[in-house]
């Protein structure tokens, strides 16, 4: 084990270039400039200098350990601690999440809720208190649940009209959503993170939804931007990946340290994939955005659907703010179908929409989110994720599946 407690911040590879077989070291993407469009940038972001006959993206590195003489120094020493492939995806998600910052860190995760729990539990004491929104991920109650084990006080507030400022007073950390998931509601970052550093609190900002193309939390002034790498930033359904982004050394420094306790890191094969799928982000993320409007324009005109949400809909209650703070709108839609069964019928009845979980992948999904408990939603709640398909081909899809489904 190594007798590092932190280990080496994002920058400080190049040392062990040689004996981890990353060739040319670690040191900066080639040739992106500071204000490069989004394609470029995921395309190029985290790749290592080009060095002859060697890969453009150098493959997983699998070690549990490194060659490590005399005193223990270094970028490398002991897996749970670093590793080169981690080491890349994570100046990939840095340069998206944060582009041009020099005070930001990027710290990778087995999973979103790894990610997540790592800045709570890293941050937070007995006696806190901590905000979380009461519409959020289904997860949170659970963390919820144990924060207040750990003797924190949690409070709660939706995520529209910005509720969560009503709960801020003594707060030692608000925990933002936005959207939120799965109601797709949408907070004024900005204005919350100002009203919660005036209070001395820190900021966290879920962007899963979002992702770093739609919106830039650290740039709002958030803190910490944190995500599930497993949706759409990966977009293929195969790798669970979370990570943090942060700006203070400190802070990060304890969600580091937590990371370490608990062992909760990617394995490099992950890492590897999350970070070539990177490289399609952008177009990714503007098919389904766009095809997302289509399907939601076209529910817009269904007398069976009740509460329909996209932010990216003119007349979306959320769409002021979202115009304001989102350079990008997202892939999920959400409806509510008048019952249970004709919400199963529907489901049913779709042939271009997998029903399964989650969300942001290149084959659209759907689900009836009730169908696991958590969720304030109604029995006809679905959640639906705009894939890569060709948008008329879903659309057409998705207004079959509804007229065959309304017997």
């Amino acid at each position: 084990m190594s007798d590092s407690a932190t280990g080496a911040g994002n920058g400080g590879a190049t040392a062990a270039a040689d004996e981890t077989g990353v060739a040319g070291g670690l040191t900066g993407t080639a040739g992106l400039a500071a204000d490069a469009g989004d394609g470029t940038r995921a395309v190029r972001a985290g790749l290592p200098e080009p060095v002859k006959h060697e890969p453009t993206l150098p493959g997983p590195v699998f070690a549990a350990h490194f060659h490590l003489p005399g005193d223990p120094t270094g970028p490398y020493t002991y897996g749970r601690d670093e590793n080169p492939t981690w080491t890349l995806l994570e100046r990939a998600v840095g340069e998206l999440e944060a582009p041009g910052r020099d005070d930001a860190e990027t710290l990778v995760f087995a999973s979103g809720m790894a990610a997540i729990s790592a800045v709570l539990f890293s941050q937070l004491r007995t006696g806190d208190v901590c905000v979380l929104p009461d519409d959020g991920y289904q997860a949170l109650p659970l963390v919820r649940a144990q924060l207040e084990a750990y003797g924190i006080e949690v409070r709660t507030a939706p995520t529209g009209g910005d509720a969560q400022l009503d709960v801020l007073d003594g707060a030692r950390l608000l925990w933002i959503e936005t959207p939120s998931n799965p109601g797709l509601d949408v907070c004024d970052i900005r204005r919350l993170a100002d009203a919660a550093h005036a209070r001395g609190a820190l900021v966290a900002v879920d962007n899963t939804l979002a992702t770093p193309l739609g919106q830039r939390p650290l740039e709002l002034g958030a803190d910490f931007a944190v995500a599930s790498g497993t949706k759409q930033l990966t977009g293929h359904g195969d790798v669970l990946l979370g990570y943090v982004v942060g700006r203070d050394p400190e802070a990060m420094a304890a969600v580091r340290r937590w990371r370490k306790i608990v062992g909760a890191i990617p394995g490099p094969m992950e890492a590897w994939l999350a970070h070539r799928s990177i490289a399609t982000l952008q177009m990714r993320v503007d098919r389904q955005s766009a095809t997302a409007l289509a399907v939601a324009t076209a529910l817009r005109e269904r007398p069976e659907v009740a509460g329909l949400r996209y932010p990216g809909l003119p007349d979306d209650p959320s769409h002021a703010i979202a115009a304001r703070q989102m350079r990008r709108f997202g892939c999920v839609v959400s409806f509510t179908l008048p019952t249970r069964a004709h919400a199963d019928r529907f489901l049913d009845a779709l042939r271009l929409v997998d029903d399964a979980t989650s969300f942001g992948g290149v084959r659209s999904t759907a689900e009836r989110r009730g169908r696991w408990g958590g969720d304030a939603v109604p029995e006809g709640f679905i959640r639906l994720s705009v894939g890569a398909e060709d948008p008329e081909d879903l659309v057409a899809d998705v207004l079959r599946a509804l007229d065959e489904s309304a017997a």
